[in-house]
C-alpha cells in the first residue's frame, strides 16, 4: 500500500494477465455485523480488510462479539441480540464508513445501551436524517451532537416494549439505500410481532437491498417484498449462524479491471485481463457494471468466479445510461468516457453527491484537468472524449475518496504518453489497499522512471537514495550490496570464486531473490544485512567481481529493478552504465575529511576502534582505484547534477534532489 504523499503513474503502454480481488465492501460489513447480531459463531472466509471493515471490526469487538483471526478466515461469536449491560456510555468512532455508521445506528438503537457515533469530518457531512427519522417514528431515542440530520449521534437505550411496531416504519428511499439497509438488519431484534417498512420515493441502488436481502436470508430472515415500496419481517425472525459464510471479491473494484480490459492493449504476447473472485452470476449489483463495459465495445467472457476481458471496439463507443443501478461501478464509466467515439451520460446519479464526497463534482473538476469537456448537473455527467493532443499531464485531487484515486489510475493508458499524479493515494485503503499494486502487476509502461544517485564511498549516496524511494513510493537498488550478496550465496552453496565454477555463480547471482527494505538487505526474505559486512563477505566479493560472467549476470539483475511505478539505485555506475537513459542523474559528492569523519562517527558507534586519518587514506585510496579502472570507472555522468552535501544535512540533500525531481515533471508541486 502506497503511502506517500503522491503516486506518480507513468504513461502506461498495455495490460494483461491476472488479478484477484479484494472482498466485496458491501458484503463484508453486512456480514460481519449479522454474525454479531446473530446466536453462535460464524467463520467468514476472504473477508475484505480495508479501513472500513477495520473500524467495524474495531466496534464489534467494543459491544463485546469473540473475533478470532485465523489466515484469511474470521470467526465471530456473536451477541445472540442481546447486549452485556453497561450503564457507561461506549463511544464508537467509524471513520468514513457509511457502511458502517448507517447500520450501526439502527442495530445500537434497538440493542440498548448508551453510544456516541462519531467519524471524520466528512461523514459528519453525509446525512443520517432519514434514517433516524425512521428510527424515531418507533420510539427509538436518538440526538444529534452537531447538525441535525448529521453524525454525530448519542443513542439512548430504549426497551422494545415501548416501541410502536404495530404501524408500518416509512423511511426515505431516494437518497441512500443504506438507510434501508440499516433497518432490514436491525429490526429482527424486535420482531415480535410483523414489522412492515414502507419506502417513501422511489428506491435507488436497488442491487444493494438485494445484497441485503440476500445475506437476510442466510442468516435466518426471510423477508417478505412486495416490489421495492414494501417489505415485511415476519414474528418470531431471529439470526442464526449459517456457520461458514464466504464473501464474493468486490465487484465494484472489479470495474477498474473490466475497463482495463476493454481499454488495454496486450503486452508481452498475452492479450486481456483476467480477473478472479467474482463472476456474472454475482449478487452484486455492480457486476452489472459488465453490460455497460459490453455496451462501450469490451469482449467480457465469465465463468462461476471469473471474468476475462478484452478490447473490442475501438475507440469505445460512447453510451447514454441510467447508471442509478451500478452507482459505485459507474465511476469508472466515467473515464472510460475520455476514450469513446462521442460524449458519453450517466443518468439518475443524484446519490453520488452523498458519498464519500460529492463525486458528481470531484469526478467534473479532475476531468477537465486531464483537457476534457465535461457537462454536470443535479443527478447526470456528461464526458466529452479527449483527443490524442488533447491530453494534458494532471495532479488527480482525490477528495480522500477511494474510487476517485482508482478511476483515475486508468488515464494513464491515455494515448498522448503523458504521465498522471494521483494525490494522497492512500485512500484506496477503505476497500482496495493493495489496488496500486495489483495495477501494476498487469501493467507495462512505456519507460518506467528511474533516478540514479552515483558517488564515491561514505559520500551517504544509500540513505539518500533509500528515502527518496521512500517518498516518492518507488522501488530501490542497493547495487553496492550485490557483489557482497552473490559472494554470500556462493559460500553458503559450497562454490569458490574460480573459473571453474564461474558459470554456477553466474547462474546463482542472475536468479537473487533481493529485496531493499527499510534498510534492510533481504535475501529470499531473510536479512543477511550483518552477514554482508564481513570483512570474509568482503574478500568474497572483491573475489566474485573479477568474473565476467557473474558481471554480466548482476548487469541484468540490477536491470530487472526497473518496475512500476519507479527505482532509485545508487551505486558508482548507476548513471553511466546500468541506467544510462534514467531520467535523473545525480552524482554525490563530499570532501575525504567529511566523509572520513561521517564513517567514523558510524564505526565508533558500532564498537569499532579506528582513526580520522587512517580512515581518510583509505577514502582516498579507494577513489583513485575506482576512478582509474578499467571496467565502468567512478565518474559523474554527462548529464548528471551534481550535489556536495559536505555541508548539507540528510535532509537538506533529500530536498534537494526531490526539487530536481520535480522539475523533470510536468507536474505543479504537491
Amino acid at each position: 500500500m502506497f503511502s506517500t504523499t503522491f503516486l506518480d503513474l507513468p504513461p502506461l503502454a498495455g495490460a494483461a494477465g491476472t488479478v484477484r480481488l479484494p472482498g466485496s465492501k458491501s458484503i463484508s460489513n453486512r456480514v460481519l455485523l449479522l454474525a454479531a447480531l446473530a446466536s453462535g459463531t460464524t467463520t467468514i472466509r476472504d473477508l475484505l480488510d480495508s479501513d472500513d471493515t477495520r473500524v467495524m471490526l474495531d466496534a464489534l469487538r467494543a459491544l463485546g462479539c469473540g473475533i478470532d483471526p485465523d489466515g484469511n478466515t474470521l470467526r465471530i461469536t456473536g451477541l445472540g441480540g442481546q447486549l452485556k449491560p453497561s450503564e457507561t456510555l461506549l463511544p464508537l468512532f467509524l471513520g468514513n464508513a457509511g457502511t458502517a455508521m448507517r447500520p450501526l445506528t439502527a442495530a445500537l438503537s434497538l440493542l440498548g445501551g448508551e453510544f456516541e457515533l462519531s467519524g471524520v469530518p466528512r461523514m459528519h457531512e453525509r446525512p443520517i436524517g432519514d434514517l433516524v427519522d425512521a428510527l424515531t417514528q418507533l420510539g427509538c431515542r436518538i440526538d444529534y451532537l452537531g447538525n441535525p440530520g448529521y453524525p454525530p449521534l448519542r443513542i439512548h437505550p430504549v426497551p422494545h416494549g415501548d416501541l410502536a411496531l404495530d404501524a408500518p416504519i416509512r423511511v426515505r428511499g431516494d437518497v441512500s439505500s443504506q438507510f434501508l439497509t440499516a433497518l432490514l438488519l436491525a429490526l429482527p431484534l424486535a420482531a415480535a410481532g410483523d414489522i412492515v417498512i414502507e419506502v417513501v420515493g422511489e428506491l435507488i441502488s436497488k442491487p444493494y437491498i438485494e445484497i441485503t436481502l440476500n445475506l437476510l436470508a442466510r442468516f435466518g430472515i426471510q423477508v417478505r417484498r412486495d416490489g421495492w415500496e414494501r417489505f415485511t419481517i415476519p414474528a418470531g425472525s431471529s439470526y442464526s449462524s449459517p456457520g461458514d459464510i464466504h464473501v464474493e471479491a468486490d465487484a465494484s473494484s472489479a470495474s477498474y479491471f473490466i475497463a482495463l480490459g476493454a481499454i488495454a492493449t496486450g503486452v508481452s504476447g498475452k492479450d486481456g485481463i483476467r480477473i478472479e473472485g467474482v463472476g456474472a452470476d454475482s449478487i452484486q449489483g455492480d457486476i452489472r457494471f459488465i453490460d455497460a463495459a459490453r455496451q462501450m465495445g469490451a469482449l467480457v467472457d465469465s465463468g462461476p468466479n471469473w471474468l476475462e476481458v478484452r478490447r473490442g471496439a475501438w475507440p469505445l463507443k460512447a453510451i447514454d445510461l441510467d447508471a442509478n443501478h451500478i452507482p459505485d461501478a459507474a465511476m469508472t464509466l466515467a473515464v472510460m468516457a475520455l476514450y469513446a467515439d462521442g460524449p458519453s451520460t450517466l443518468r439518475n446519479i443524484a446519490s453520488w453527491r452523498v458519498k464519500e464526497t460529492d463525486r458528481i463534482d470531484a469526478m467534473a473538476n479532475e476531468l477537465k484537468k486531464l483537457g476534457a469537456a465535461v457537462e454536470a448537473g443535479p443527478d447526470f455527467i456528461r464526458v466529452h472524449p479527449l483527443a490524442q493532443a488533447g491530453w494534458r499531464p494532471a495532479s488527480i485531487h482525490t477528495y480522500d475518496d477511494h474510487r476517485v484515486a482508482m478511476c483515475f489510475s486508468l488515464a494513464a493508458f491515455n494515448p498522448a504518453g503523458v504521465p498522471v499524479r494521483i494525490l494522497d493515494p492512500h485512500c484506496v485503503a477503505k476497500t482496495f489497499p493493495d489496488y496500486f499494486e495489483t495495477l501494476f502487476s498487469v501493467a507495462e509502461a512505456a519507460e518506467v522512471p528511474v533516478i540514479c544517485i552515483d558517488g564515491p564511498t561514505a559520500s551517504g549516496k544509500g540513505t539518500l537514495a533509500a528515502e527518496v524511494a521512500r517518498l516518492l513510493g518507488y522501488h530501490y537498488l542497493d547495487s553496492g550490496s550485490l557483489y557482497r550478496v552473490t559472494g554470500l550465496a556462493m559460500r553458503r552453496a559450497g562454490l569458490s570464486a574460480d573459473a571453474q565454477h564461474e558459470t554456477q555463480i553466474a547462474a546463482l547471482a542472475a536468479a537473487l531473490p533481493l529485496q531493499f527494505t527499510e534498510g534492510k538487505v533481504l535475501l529470499a526474505g531473510e536479512d543477511v544485512s550483518d552477514d554482508i559486512r564481513t570483512e570474509a563477505a568482503g574478500m568474497d566479493a572483491s573475489r566474485v567481481s573479477t568474473l565476467p560472467a557473474v558481471r554480466e549476470a548482476l548487469l541484468a539483475l540490477q536491470q530487472r529493478f526497473r518496475q512500476l511505478p519507479g527505482l532509485v539505485a545508487d551505486g558508482r555506475d548507476m548513471g553511466t552504465v546500468i541506467f544510462p537513459d534514467a531520467t535523473l542523474k545525480v552524482f554525490l559528492t563530499a570532501s575525504a575529511a567529511q566523509r572520513a569523519e561521517r564513517r567514523h562517527k558510524q564505526l565508533i558507534s558500532k564498537g569499532i576502534s579506528t582513526t580520522l586519518d587512517s580512515l581518510r587514506s583509505d577514502l582516498e585510496a579507494r577513489d583513485a582505484r575506482d576512478s582509474s579502472r578499467s571496467v565502468a570507472p567512478l565518474k559523474p555522468a554527462q548529464d548528471a547534477r551534481h550535489l556536495d552535501n559536505s555541508q548539507l544535512s540528510i535532509e537538506q540533500s533529500i530536498d534537494q534532489v526531490l526539487d530536481w525531481w520535480q522539475q523533470v515533471q510536468p507536474f505543479k508541486p504537491a
